[in-house]
């Protein structure tokens, strides 16, 4: 199969570029332009310029005509979408339709990444994909955006579209503006220099955390056996605070340290509680975590150690 990955360049997009070559498929990256360049060694990938904001990147992007996309482009940070979020909606919204609209009137399944975060503030139980949408974010509401988007386009058109919405992942290579691996550099640091206390913003939230190779099964998953139209959470279904993750990383790291809030770091509209229900996907996959919560922590912990 030839599958067209967007966003093959970041964090997720390079564990599935990898998972799709142990299958064997012929994989077409699309990357930024100008980015700094990745090696897939002994992949069979085809690295094409995009930049979903410029047509002509889109079309040339999609005009060998594979057979599925998993669409990860995107603005992925709540603090680079808060900074300028004509921009966040530019790029995931208007970008989304840009390719939906490429891609329209073809057989081509579209697997678009969406977001748990789609779903707002709620009651503290796991989210179902019937539950409303209310996004309480600039990142948040432009993904929502993005999945309107897709969906009229499959609507009009009949492309095949299919919704993931996951939840909080994370794995070893993330980037450090993400709270997780940001927990663990500063850390490490505290340990080296024997400070006491961690910057850290709010702790209280509840979330559900997967490991990211798990998170890339659940979309090969769904690319064969998703129904178009329909939305999908990938979630593990259990929940612990932020400050629990703390707590963990720290003894993992081996730092007797304390959080202390930094104001620079904490955002007024946080969504006290996002777990997801994600029994429609493992019926209708068959997927489910293969690693524990332990063991994406520790996994997380030692890749920073490297």
């Amino acid at each position: 199969m030839k599958v067209l990955v967007t966003g093959a360049d970041g964090f997720v997009g390079r564990y599935l570029v990898r998972r799709l070559a142990r299958d064997g498929h012929r994989i077409i990256a699309a990357c930024r332009p100008h980015g700094p360049p990745v090696e897939w060694a002994g992949a069979d990938v085809t690295v094409v310029p995009l930049e979903l904001t410029d047509d002509r990147t889109v079309r040339n992007a999609v005009e060998s005509g594979p057979d599925a996309v998993v669409h990860l482009a995107a603005v992925a940070s709540n603090r680079e979408a808060y900074a300028d979020p004509v921009h966040a909606w530019t790029v995931n919204a208007a970008g989304t339709a840009r390719l939906a609209e490429a891609l329209g009137g073809s057989e081509t399944r579209l697997l678009l990444v969406s977001s748990g975060e789609v779903y707002g503030p709620g009651a503290s139980t796991p989210r179902r994909e019937s539950d409303p949408i209310a996004p309480s974010s600039p990142y948040a509401a432009s993904k929502a955006g993005a999945e309107l988007a897709a969906l009229e386009v499959w609507r009009r058109t009949g492309l095949p579209v299919i919704v993931a919405r996951p939840f909080t992942h994370t794995g070893p290579g993330q980037e450090v503006r993400f709270v997780l691996p940001a927990f663990v550099a500063r850390m490490r640091e505290a340990k080296a220099t024997g400070a006491r206390m961690v910057p850290s913003g709010n702790l209280a939230p509840v979330r559900d955390l997967l490991d990211v190779r798990d998170v890339v099964e659940a979309y090969l998953l769904l690319l064969g056996a998703g129904r178009p139209g329909e939305t999908y959470n990938v979630a593990r279904g259990e929940g612990c605070t932020v400050r629990e993750l703390f707590d963990r990383l720290a003894a993992l790291v081996g730092a007797r340290v304390e959080p202390e809030l930094d104001p620079s770091l904490a955002r007024s509209s946080d969504v006290p509680h996002l777990v997801g229900d994600s029994t429609k996907l493992r019926r209708t996959t068959g997927w489910a975590p293969a690693r524990s919560l332990d063991q994406t922590l520790r996994g997380l912990v030692d890749a920073e150690a490297d």
